[in-house]
């Protein structure tokens, strides 16, 4: 009799193990809300100091423990300040690690490209929404020949889920896996699958893959009459605190 309901009680916690081990394998990557995924993309503020803002919509049938990581590679025309990037990792929770060192002060011709992690967190206003807001500041460029404006292109990130729990598996054969922290504040490494970006991803309600920003340039067309006109004010200047100086001497 105790033989009996000692093999029964094992058969029940195999049975349970299964369910919760099929339930497991149910939540991963490969689901019908990758299909609905939506990446909206665009830039906030104007002038040199902007913000790249990039929002995912995964829906509600999306793993709830599911974590973002976007690989995001900006040119040499912008950069990101890591003091500001820490301060704001303690006032917003904004999770961002870069690659390399970043002078602050060089121009963009004097300048390369750099790359780094950025954790979308998400929105407690939208619970299917993941958003991370990313400050950017743009460099100064060579004057140009009557333009007064430089493009910046800003290209896609790429994509990487993982989703804590949940077997991990993407439709595609064979997923493209990396290695990479777990988040911004947690230097542990794990593993985490590309997921392909929708073929549109919206900027400012326009379909491109691509987004932008414009910076002014100096005009060299100007560089006489600015240099010219200083050189006029700074010899009045001095030629009125001489005169001044003449007629009532030093007191």
């Amino acid at each position: 009799m105790v033989t009996k309901v000692f093999l029964c009680a094992i058969f029940l916690v195999v049975e349970i193990y299964g369910v919760a081990k099929t339930e497991e394998d149910n939540c991963d990557l490969s689901g019908e809300w990758l299909e609905s995924l939506k990446v909206t993309r665009d830039i906030w503020k104007m002038g040199f100091h902007r913000e790249l803002v990039t929002t995912m919509e995964c829906g509600r049938q999306s793993p709830e423990k599911l974590h973002a990581l976007l690989v995001q590679n900006l040119p040499r025309g912008v950069f990101v300040d890591p003091y500001q990037l820490a301060s704001l990792q303690q006032d917003t929770g904004l999770q961002a690690l870069l690659h390399s060192k970043v002078d602050l002060e060089a121009p963009a011709y004097e300048s390369n490209g750099l790359s780094m992690f950025v954790y979308p967190k998400r929105d407690p206003g939208h619970p299917g929404h993941l958003q991370a807001v990313l400050p950017i500041h743009g460099r100064y460029h060579r004057p140009s020949s009557g333009q007064g404006w430089e493009r910046i292109e800003i290209e896609p990130p790429r994509l990487f889920l993982r989703a804590n729990g949940c077997a991990q598996h993407l439709a595609v054969a064979p997923p493209v896996l990396m290695d990479a922290p777990c988040s911004g504040h947690n230097m542990s490494m794990c593993k985490w699958m590309e997921v392909q970006l929708p073929q549109v991803l919206q900027a400012s309600e326009k379909d491109q893959r691509h987004i932008s920003l414009e910076l002014p340039v100096g005009d060299w067309s100007l560089a006489v009459p600015v240099c010219g006109g200083t050189l006029l004010v700074t010899l009045l200047c001095c030629v009125l605190i001489a005169n001044a100086i003449q007629r009532h001497g030093f007191q």
